[in-house]
């Protein structure tokens, strides 16, 4: 889809009911609900961060969605594709305002130039004992990425006419933190296969897209 058609559509999401629970749990993992009954007692001391979904134009004025492939560590998201941003920090007025730090921060976007078009649903993560606000955001012109070395592997720019498509909607066998293989929905994006919180969140913004595109 042409960037200036997109625009036009999104920014009537801003008075659209969120699609909530229902649309992030089509891509919930089968064992998300026992882990956070695990997690109950620590919900309680769970950290939180923000993220967000930034939308751009390419060179032929094509909207997508950057994502990253986070670097291979010792951690529960270890070489896995997620959304720029990260935890508040002691600095930040709002988890908005960490979002768009961490974006800058984590792949060059100037903060001036991102605008924040809605605040979507929080997502639980058990195994990190985290909440994660996502939000949706825009930037006018194709970004200049500059990765941050030491905690992304690689920048993955999404067309969303793929991010879209249903048939990139898969099940695939992952093997999890827990150190057990599981089948769990997924994304096939670029080649790689985006599930469990990312792909919640992911699944609630494209209901909500498509209901104006």
């Amino acid at each position: 889809m042409n960037f200036d058609q997109f625009l036009e559509s999104a920014s009537k999401i801003k008075n659209i009911p969120l699609p909530a629970e229902a649309s992030q749990f089509k891509m919930s993992p089968p064992f998300r609900l026992k882990l956070q009954e695990i997690q109950r007692d620590n919900i309680k001391k769970a950290k939180h961060a923000g993220v967000m979904a930034l939308f751009y134009p390419d060179d032929k004025r094509l909207t997508k969605l950057v994502l990253i492939l986070r670097k291979t560590y010792k951690g529960v998201h270890s070489a896995q594709v997620g959304f720029p941003g990260g935890k508040l920090e002691p600095g930040d007025n709002s988890l908005m305002e960490a979002a768009v730090r961490e974006t800058y921060e984590e792949i060059g976007v100037p903060r001036q130039e991102i605008h924040v078009l809605k605040q979507m649903t929080q997502v639980y993560i058990p195994p990190s004992n985290f909440f994660v606000q996502p939000y949706i955001g825009v930037v006018k012109r194709k970004p200049l990425f500059v990765k941050q070395d030491d905690e992304v592997e690689a920048i993955i720019e999404v067309a969303l006419s793929d991010f879209i498509d249903e048939s990139n909607v898969i099940t695939e066998r992952v093997s999890t933190s827990y150190k057990v293989d599981v089948v769990v929905p997924a994304f096939k994006l670029n080649g790689h296969v985006v599930w469990g919180a990312t792909a919640m969140m992911l699944s609630e913004i494209k209901d909500l897209l498509k209901e104006t595109l």
